[in-house]
């Protein structure tokens, strides 16, 4: 017990020895430090320098001529080789030790470090161009040196189309976008008064070959000496020859496209691009939702961007001991899922708020591509002209196998849409007043006027507004006059399902199965004609007689493709008493503009968003083939427009051709003969000899049949003289 008590006393005797051990270090390391090894350093070479400052003065002396005479002609040889770019040259210097010290930073904006450089050069060879006055060094060469000469190559065109290039270069690099839509509008233009020299040069060839003009000859062969973009006057006919693009197989003359107006579309800026796309990432991040904008799509009235979802991140709390004992924690993620689309579809009126916007709307997901669609309305609304969309290849394409071709728009990215009538086969549009649906409807006429002559396409147009669709009443395609009355206007679809049933006995005579087999080996003149019927407003139709326009609606929309036969149908009340399901069921292509209430958006597209549109020719579109509904910006055609396009084919109506009467032609059916008498009617005889007063009621309880049969055997009774005849009992 006593030597361990011992040994235990002596344990702090190496604890001092270390002590002492860890001073004398510490003094070592003070001293090898960096501080005191640069003062140590600074006190030797003062102490060398006072002790040899009489031998350096002395060969300071000796050399200081030479040195002088040196600079001085280094100075006069950069003067020479360099002018004022020596500028430049610094300044490229001093950008180069910013990219060394920054490569982050050029790695980030390499595009204007080399605009720069392109600019710098050209500004160099600009100088060459210069030579001061007097006889310095820069006056035996240029302001630009030797090096500004080379730049420019010595020849003045060619050092100016360098300049130009160089300086094309750096704006091309400084704002790409803007500098390639330049070079387009500029190409466009060139090409377009190119087109209109070979136009001129061609017509005074053809004026120089051609033989003196009789006053027969005139007639037949106008010359034409207007301009093709000069508006049409209603009475001009030389501007109305102009126009015409070509004689058809029937004699009729098909407008030129030049009879529609040009609109310059409006494009969104870059920077307000990239503004939005900040605003829109940081919005979405303050509420938690990780996304970046990936694809940006420009329309004329939206512009789309495309978001990608990011990750939901879930970390772990991890702590850690260094060697001197302390803790530190960091996160850890131990998983992650994508961020679900509902929740940025559930941000979308937060999103409007952070971008000021009346409202937006979300596609979620974008169809085809993996990510959401924002579409944020522009600060300038643009117009969709109809002769920029049949100016299109897709229009061109789609006019190539259809005769029916329409044009719809241009989407929210800017895509041109077209359809075809003959596929859809029915459309159903809805909207509310100042939406944009009148004008939708007048661009589909517009359309099919200016690709289809009388002989192929036929109109029924029902108004019964009386102010929309009354200015075609002059065209030789309507079938007759636009139908304005709702008594009319029933008769009409009568008509048109008597015709329907006609057109099936001829395809059955022939076996043919449709319009298209049936006039394909034929003659145009024993052709049969498209039928485009074009309802205004059918929430008037559907309060005259409810039963009967929905029971003939609902027939031709079922039947009446194969015959030629096609609705389109507009109303700006989309109420299920209206547009009752047996009617969508039989419109599956269906378009809508702005509504008021969520409720009619669901009534006419089976779903919300037509609410949230814009009005001015924003609608929705819903395709046959498709699941979920396209945004458009819709055609716009002006009122000079239709006036010109309506007299250019009020020109050519024949004076021979004779408008249907509704009321002889429902009466007779379509061939002309009178319709077979009702089965019922000798016992609707013997009941009326049997009874003195008989109403429809009553026939319907007796002969248990509906009520309109019941009236019409009424009405048949009242002209054989049978009673008097009540509509009620």
């Amino acid at each position: 017990m006593p030597a361990r008590k011992s040994r235990g006393n002596n344990r702090p005797k190496p604890a001092q020895k270390n002590a002492s051990q860890g001073a004398g270090s510490s003094f070592l390391a003070f001293l090898f430090s960096t501080p005191v090894l640069l003062a140590i350093i600074f006190v030797v070479a003062v102490c060398l320098l006072v002790a040899f400052w009489p031998l350096i003065m002395r060969a300071l002396g000796e050399l200081g001529a030479d040195i002088s005479s040196a600079l001085d002609k280094a100075g006069a040889t950069i003067v020479r080789l360099m002018g004022l770019g020596v500028v430049f040259v610094i300044a490229a210097i001093i950008g180069l030790l910013v990219i060394i010290g920054r490569p982050s930073a050029f790695a980030r904006y390499w595009n204007y470090y080399i605009a720069a450089a392109a600019f710098m050069t050209a500004a160099w060879g600009i100088l060459s161009f210069l030579r001061p006055s007097g006889s310095g060094l820069l006056a035996q060469v240029t302001l630009g040196g030797y090096i500004g000469q080379a730049i420019v190559t010595g020849s003045l065109i060619m050092g100016i189309f360098i300049l130009l290039a160089l300086a094309m270069l750096g704006i091309f690099l400084v704002a790409p976008e803007w500098t390639l839509g330049l070079f387009k509008r500029t190409a466009r233009g060139t090409a377009g008064a190119m087109g209109e020299i070979v136009d001129v040069v061609k017509e005074s060839n053809a004026r120089k070959k051609a033989p003196p003009a009789t006053k027969e000859s005139e007639e037949e062969h106008p010359v034409k000496t207007e301009k093709a973009d000069e508006p049409a006057a209603p009475a001009d006919t030389a501007v109305m020859d102009r126009l015409r693009s070509g004689i058809t197989v029937g004699g009729w003359s098909l407008p030129n496209i030049n009879i529609l107006d040009k609109i310059a579309e409006t494009i969104i800026s870059d920077s307000e691009i990239e503004k939005r796309k900040e605003t829109i990432e940081e919005a979405l991040a303050s509420y938690g939702v990780e996304a970046k904008v990936i694809e940006v799509n420009r329309g004329p009235t939206v512009t789309q961007f495309g978001v990608e979802p990011g990750w939901d991140r879930r970390f772990k709390e991890v702590r850690e001991k260094d060697r001197d004992g302390n803790v530190s924690t960091r996160q850890e993620e131990v998983g992650r899922t994508r961020v679900k689309v509902e929740r940025i579809n559930s941000l979308a009126n937060d999103l409007a708020l952070a971008l000021a916007a009346p409202s937006i709307r979300i596609e979620a997901p974008v169809p085809g591509k993996s990510m959401v669609g924002i579409e944020v309305p522009n600060t300038t609304f643009g117009s969709v002209g109809l002769r920029g969309v049949m100016e299109s290849t897709a229009f061109q394409k789609t006019l190539s196998k259809s005769r029916l071709a329409i044009a719809l728009g241009k989407g929210a990215g800017g895509e041109t849409v077209v359809a075809d009538l003959a596929k859809m086969p029915h459309l159903l549009i809805a909207g509310a007043t100042g939406s944009g649906k009148s004008v939708c409807l007048n661009s589909v006429i517009c359309c099919l006027m200016m690709n289809n002559t009388p002989d192929a396409v036929h109109l029924v147009m029902v108004d019964p507004k009386r102010v929309e669709l009354v200015n075609y009443n002059s065209i030789p395609h309507l079938v007759s006059p636009v139908v304005v009355d709702t008594d009319k206007a029933i008769m009409a679809l009568r008509w048109l399902n008597a015709q329907m049933d006609s057109r099936y006995k001829r395809f059955s005579a022939v076996k043919a199965r449709n319009i298209e087999e049936y006039n394909k080996n034929r003659q145009p003149s024993e052709c049969l004609p498209y039928i485009v019927v074009v309802i205004d407003e059918l929430a008037d139709l559907m309060m005259a007689a409810f039963d009967e326009v929905e029971h003939s609606l609902c027939r031709l929309a079922q039947l009446a493709r194969a015959t030629g036969i096609h609705l389109i149908v507009a109303t700006q009340r989309p109420s299920v008493d209206v547009v009752t399901g047996l009617i969508k069921a039989n419109f599956p292509t269906r378009m809508s503009f702005a509504l008021t209430s969520q409720v009619d958006s669901r009534t006419i597209i089976d779903s919300a968003g037509a609410e949230k549109l814009l009005g001015r020719g924003d609608m929705l579109y819903m395709p046959q083939d498709a699941s979920k509904p396209k945004r458009l910006q819709g055609t716009l055609v002006g009122d000079a427009e239709i006036e010109r396009l309506v007299t250019f084919w009020a020109g050519q109506r024949r004076q021979e051709a004779q408008s249907v009467s509704f009321e002889d032609m429902a009466q007779a059916g379509a061939d002309g003969k009178k319709p077979a008498e009702d089965e019922l009617l000798d016992k609707a005889r013997q009941l009326a000899l049997e009874s003195k007063d008989i109403s429809a009621s009553y026939l319907q309880r007796k002969l248990q049949i509906g009520f309109p049969r019941a009236a019409r055997i009424l009405d048949t009774l009242k002209e054989e003289g049978f009673g008097k005849g009540k509509t009620e009992n």
